[in-house]
């Protein structure tokens, strides 16, 4: 025999402490709320106002470095562990929680080029400009034990960056030469030349792991395949890329950090334009990196500010910025979404919120309930003048500022003498060119 029975969830109608008020049934009719709509704005303007005056994203420092912070490396399975280095060859592990730092070693002769950790996180690997490359222990040594590396190979070329593969023992170098090792062995198993001086940074595919993708110096891209015997393919663009990253969620794109002070999101699919062209900054890009959930990536410049871009728009969503703070030399998107670390000039490595007017902390059913409401409004009013303009409203630095009006006009006079030769020109003698195709000079396949 089935019986049915009337249930009541506790949380419609219990109070969550003695003061607070008694939750009271509502009638969501239209026709009894004809003004729900100017409501519903009002409260979408205060929430964004609210935004702007929380917006607080400065979380701390970490201090200790004794040179500029050259590479940050994020733990791929604890969240509260970073390692560090800096251009004096000094490497710092650290717990981020409680800020302190809980190893140093003097690692390389000279600036530490790179840092990455093996697949299963037991050890981490070191390269510098003594062409020597270092695997450390991830757990610090018992009390009397010195601090001394499990293995240290003596590469024939100069390294300058380092990649493990997500789940083989096995990594990628870049210098004179594209290297791929094992970690069982002290010399390479593949080499990977295409005609280039040097390469600078390199980095495996998150979702494809056989793909390589290296930035080299004569301002090309160049794809590799690790099952292959050569290189794939190569973009070449105005000026030269100084780091990229791969999505983690999409196996065809990347994001690069340029010269040109811009970054170019591309498709491997089609690399003749990019997808995106993400601008703002007014110094050159220095380094770039993703989300988790792949939906956005955060970047770092010698403009002194640290700047959010949601992938699919071409201008940044938040800037952070102190005014101790120097040129950024690497930045860094924590594993749970939540954070953004970041290195520069003047010795310190700092940790932000990746969202500025976010709460930190527990919360409570209703403060949830009420943030997601706020969220729902701001979404659903987006597009209304007046919470546009609070939304993107940021104070910037006045040299940032300056050097933003300058480039603006240098920008519309090249657009105004463009189009000026277009209109005397006979058609088709200066053809249209977008401002995706303009920074990409040419595509080569192998």
């Amino acid at each position: 025999m089935k019986v049915k029975i009337l249930t009541r969830n506790p949380d419609e109608y219990l109070r969550e402490t003695k003061r607070d008020i008694h939750r009271v049934p509502r009638n969501y009719d239209p026709a009894l709320h004809p003004f729900e709509a100017a409501r519903e704005y009002t409260r979408a303007l205060n929430a964004v106002k609210l935004d702007r005056v929380f917006a607080k994203p400065f979380i701390g420092n970490l201090e200790g470095h004794k040179d500029g912070v050259s590479a940050v490396c994020k733990h791929p399975g604890r969240l509260s562990v970073i390692v560090s280095a800096s251009f004096d060859g000094e490497i710092k592990i650290w717990d981020l929680p409680q800020r302190n730092c809980e190893r140093s070693i003097l690692a390389h002769d000279g600036i530490v080029r790179g840092i990455t950790f093996s697949s299963d996180a037991d050890h981490f690997i070191t390269v510098g400009d003594d062409k020597m490359i270092k695997v450390w222990k991830s757990d610090a040594p018992n009390e009397g034990e010195e601090d001394l590396p499990t293995n240290t190979i003596i590469s024939r070329n100069v390294i300058t960056g380092i990649s493990h593969h997500r789940k083989k023992p096995e990594f990628a170098t870049c210098g004179e030469v594209c290297q791929l090792w094992e970690e069982t062995r002290n010399e390479p198993i593949k080499t990977f030349k295409w005609g280039v001086d040097s390469l600078h940074d390199v980095k495996y595919n998150f979702v494809q792991s056989n793909l390589l993708a290296a930035c080299a110096s004569d301002r090309s891209i160049i794809l590799y395949d690790t099952r292959d015997t050569g290189p794939l393919r190569k973009v070449v663009l105005k000026l030269k890329t100084n780091k990229l990253a791969w999505n983690p969620m999409e196996a065809y794109t990347f994001t690069c950090a340029n010269e040109d002070y811009n970054l170019y999101t591309f498709d491997i699919r089609k690399l003749k334009t990019p997808v995106n062209v993400h601008k703002d900054h007014v110094g050159a890009v220095t380094d770039v990196d993703y989300s988790p959930t792949g939906k956005e990536f955060v970047s770092g410049s010698y403009d002194k500010s640290v700047r959010i871009y949601e992938i699919n728009k071409g201008h940044s969503r938040d800037i952070y910025h102190t005014k101790r703070m120097q040129r950024l030399t690497s930045i860094a998107w924590s594993l749970d979404n939540k954070y953004i670390i970041s290195g520069s000039d003047e010795m310190n490595i700092r940790v932000w919120k990746a969202r500025a007017s976010e709460k930190l902390g527990v919360l409570r059913p209703r403060e949830k309930a009420a943030l997601n409401y706020s969220a729902a409004l701001k979404a659903k009013f987006a597009g209304h003048p007046q919470v546009r303009r609070i939304a993107r409203h940021r104070q910037v630095p006045k040299h940032i500022y300056n050097a933003q009006a300058e480039l603006r006009t240098i920008h519309n006079k090249r657009k105004t003498k463009e189009a000026k030769r277009r209109a005397h020109s006979r058609p088709g003698t200066v053809p249209f060119v977008s401002e995706r195709e303009a920074h990409v000079v040419q595509e080569k396949n192998d």
